[in-house]
């Protein structure tokens, strides 16, 4: 369900799109068929609430939801945009868990959805190209009644690039990192 009650703001509750990360769940929304390996750290859908926020340069959003499809609504997401001019936008997004959540199982991973995670995405595009570096760091956190021995770290990098040779056909790269601790 969407409300929109003003062309500046907007409510959604149900099944939500993940404002974490560059990428999306379903190929045809990418530059990359496949998704990389910051994408493997990230949810895909949530179920909650979302408001959104845009005027002018600056776009936000809010969600409380489920994270990792756990059914246990203690995720606060947030994601702040700014758009320097059309071709330049700067996105910074970050949220995690409120709580524990001992659920876990194929559509739940435990520490993912015990985590936070933050995002620093800017997109440049100019003429054909489009090109996304992001930033991404999460943390788990020790947590001995879910089993969690010891803190971990993931961070890392990608720098997403297209090229259109016309509307119909892109060649699309990849350069990503990722490394962990803990």
């Amino acid at each position: 369900v969407k409300l929109v009650p003003s062309s500046d703001f907007s409510l959604m509750a149900g099944k939500l799109p993940t404002l974490i990360g560059a990428e999306f769940t379903f190929t045809f929304e990418n530059m990359n068929i496949e998704r990389g390996l910051l994408w493997n750290q990230e949810n895909a859908v949530n179920r909650g609430i979302q408001a959104n926020y845009s005027h002018g340069p600056i776009a936000a959003s809010v969600s409380l939801n489920d994270g990792f499809y756990s059914k246990r609504y203690n995720w606060l997401w947030g994601s702040l945009a700014y758009t320097f001019n059309p071709t330049n936008v700067l996105c910074v997004v970050g949220g995690g868990n409120l709580g524990r959540t001992k659920v876990s199982n194929t559509a739940t991973p435990l520490l993912q959805n015990n985590e936070d995670i933050y995002n620093i995405i800017y997109t440049h595009t100019a003429g054909a190209w489009t090109l996304q570096p992001y930033l991404q760091y999460t943390k788990v956190a020790a947590d001995a009644q879910l089993g969690i021995a010891h803190s971990g770290q993931t961070y890392g990098a990608a720098l997403l690039t297209n090229y259109a040779f016309d509307p119909k056909f892109n060649l699309a790269s990849r350069v990503e990192y990722i490394g962990s601790s803990g």
